[in-house]
């Protein structure tokens, strides 16, 4: 029973790390758009997205190979989700005019 209960406190630990590493690249995209200095909001969010990431891989993995493999199917689940969640409701094709 306990084995069953890390299992899926490792899954849905990497789930949560998929939407924050998926969510904060969304949040960092929108953001970007309207900066002044997108740069900064790239690097930033890259490091800090990187560095969560790892850490939280390294603390639910336990140096086990099948919680590392449990993490990140988490961690792949919440990236589809998060692709669901966050896409455009209508998108219209835009007319392209031939100059030939």
């Amino acid at each position: 029973m306990n084995d069953l209960v890390m299992t899926l406190s490792v899954l849905f630990g990497g789930a949560g790390l998929g939407f924050l590493f998926f969510g904060g690249l969304w949040f960092t995209s929108k953001k970007m758009l309207s900066s002044k200095k997108p740069v900064l909001w790239y690097l930033g969010s890259l490091s800090i997205r990187v560095g969560l990431t790892l850490l939280g891989f390294y603390y639910l993995g336990q140096n086990n190979f099948k919680y590392m493999l449990i993490c990140l199917l988490g961690f792949v689940a919440a990236r589809f989700i998060v692709i669901r969640m966050t896409k455009t409701k209508a998108m219209k094709p835009v007319p392209v005019e031939k100059d030939y």
